[in-house]
């Protein structure tokens, strides 16, 4: 997303949370003893009450790998949660934004934690398919076959159960005409030829 498309996006969320009028403590008050007895409109307006934290809060974190709307409606998934147990612990008016704010904040960083662990993850997936495919082709010149399972261990320093994994996932990957992963993988194997035809002819 571009930054002019991110800020739009994020003018469209203040204006949303502009929408909903702030309420006075008194008002706050009432809700949560409302929530309390059942009330699911009561729980939906202090929700409401509680979206100004949950978007600065989003905000933040805005330049964290996360999209802001995706951050805004993860932590308006945890203000809901947060309302609710502020309702059944009968707390102060006074202190229920400020509770909000430190339950979203936390499961922001929680959200964006596992989005990094995503992205590495992913990253080091695609890092040992690479690997995996080199390899491949740098013993299949060797030994004119496919080589085996054990040649690629030894060769990678990989276990045996790691080898089998990622030609899974590269052989599925190819199956499945991944345009992106295929594409890579397939230039790597026409670099990979070149380079073996400019050292023989070096070699003659």
């Amino acid at each position: 997303m571009s930054a002019a498309d991110d800020d739009t996006e994020l003018d469209a969320l203040s204006a949303q949370v502009r929408a909903h009028p702030k309420l006075s403590s008194e008002a706050v008050e009432a809700l949560i003893t409302a929530a309390g007895g059942g009330d699911r409109d009561a729980h939906a307006a202090l929700v409401e009450h509680s979206l100004g934290p949950v978007l600065a809060e989003a905000v933040i974190r805005r330049d964290r790998g996360v999209e802001v709307l995706d951050l805004f409606q993860e932590g308006s998934l945890a203000a809901l949660v947060a309302v609710e147990e502020y309702v059944e612990r009968r707390g102060a008016a006074a202190g229920l934004v400020a509770y909000v704010r430190r339950v979203v904040s936390r499961h922001l960083d929680r959200v964006i934690e596992e989005h990094e662990a995503a992205v590495a993850q992913a990253a080091e997936l695609v890092e040992d398919t690479r690997l995996l495919d080199v390899a491949r082709v740098a013993l299949r010149r060797q030994t004119g076959r496919e080589p085996t399972g054990t040649e690629l261990a030894a060769v990678l320093l990989w276990s045996p159960e790691k080898v089998e994994l990622i030609s899974g996932v590269l052989d599925s990957a190819r199956t499945e005409f991944d345009a992106d992963i295929v594409q890579y993988l397939d230039d790597v194997d026409t670099d990979d030829s070149e380079g073996a035809e400019d050292g023989d002819g070096e070699e003659e």
